[in-house]
């Protein structure tokens, strides 16, 4: 492990890399993916091909800066479903190396959000700041005091940016459990109101039944928000992916 690794680990932080993917890819931009990335690349249309295939490339480059080895020989896969168990459903993990480092992923358009952290589970999203029919939205992913404070605020503008802070803080705890999209997102009552860190109470099997949640600095109009299990509370340190840009040419990233 490197010494980011260490570091890391030892004062028990959230490492977050924010990053925005380019317009079109440059030669070697893919080579760190796998080939079942490549494979999905060549399946998406512009301009989701480029955008899936930097983020995917950057997540493995920002893997290797912990863990020592090429970007390209750190081996994905997946935690089995903490519902039904299967495989294919559950959060994403690294295979090789061994390595008890944990991380999430989250796009949004171009841009994309990275969390990592050693030891505990970690869930993040982002989402950009779109229009949306929020009153239609917000009924069916929001508890009652979190649909009011929704629509106590004072204008459009207002609502939606409420609405998108509730969101945000709702998947990245189901995703940091593991259970996305099949979940009814109404029990998880995110506290909107409270500016954060808050802790969010949510039970599912073999996962912890409380989170601290924090909202994360917007920029360009991205909202975005960090879930991590309520015992983990060290510092959350936030960089730019273009930070480790000028290293990517040495192959194995170090601190």
């Amino acid at each position: 492990m490197t010494t980011a690794y260490e570091r890391l680990r030892d004062r028990s932080a959230v490492h977050i890399w924010r990053g925005r993917s380019p317009d079109t890819l440059a030669p070697g931009d893919t080579d760190p993916l796998s080939e079942e990335e490549r494979q999905r690349v060549r399946r998406l249309p512009d301009p989701a091909a480029v955008r899936y295939a930097a983020a995917h490339a950057a997540l493995r480059r920002v893997l290797s800066h912990y863990l020592g080895v090429p970007p390209g020989e750190v081996v994905l896969g997946r935690r089995p479903c903490p519902r039904c168990a299967h495989p294919r459903h559950g959060r994403p993990r690294i295979e090789w190396p061994p390595t008890d480092l944990d991380f999430n992923l989250s796009r949004s358009g171009p841009h994309w959000l990275l969390a990592v952290v050693v030891g505990h589970r970690v869930g993040v999203d982002l989402e950009g700041d779109r229009s949306l029919d929020v009153d239609g939205a917000a009924e069916l992913v929001m508890s009652a005091p979190e649909l009011a404070h929704v629509c106590s605020r004072p204008d459009e503008s207002a609502r939606t940016g409420a609405f998108l802070r509730c969101w945000t803080r709702k998947e990245a705890v189901v995703k940091a459990i593991g259970v996305g999209v099949i979940t009814d997102l109404r029990p998880v009552d995110v506290q909107p109101s409270q500016d954060g860190p808050v802790l969010v109470e949510h039970t599912e099997p073999n996962s912890p039944d409380t989170w601290l949640v924090q909202d994360l600095p917007m920029v360009d109009g991205v909202f975005a928000a960090l879930a991590r299990e309520a015992g983990a509370a060290g510092p959350v340190e936030i960089h730019r992916y273009e930070e480790l840009v000028p290293s990517l040419e040495t192959g194995v990233l170090v601190a």
